[in-house]
């Protein structure tokens, strides 16, 4: 079962921005409730989709500058990068169908 990862600040370019897939990230906070309804989600999908995109989630709490550098105004954000390049977000908790979607329009 493929599992989310954390990521930070210092090590977002290398995992995120340098991937040679397409890369989830979940932007949140330990004090999101819609975080906490979207996380088991994103763990089953990278569990369904492992071979295809890679899912990172980033505390933004802990790791301010990614966050304020693409943005994020509320949490739970969830951006799509491809190619070290954002492709497409959506903010607050979804269904897992159109999380899915989200990956698939960077696949």
């Amino acid at each position: 079962m493929g599992t989310t990862k954390a990521v930070t600040d210092a090590s977002f370019a290398s995992d995120v921005l340098k991937s040679d897939k397409p890369v989830l990230v979940d932007f949140w906070a330990e004090w999101c409730g819609p975080c906490r309804k979207v996380s088991p989600l994103l763990e089953e999908i990278a569990g369904e989709m492992s071979d295809q995109v890679t899912i990172v989630k980033l505390n933004i709490d802990e790791n301010p500058e990614t966050a304020r550098a693409y943005r994020v105004m509320s949490v739970p954000t969830l951006t799509i990068f491809k190619n070290g390049e954002p492709v497409q977000s959506i903010a607050g908790a979804k269904p897992k169908g159109e999380l899915v979607k989200l990956i698939e329009s960077a696949l």
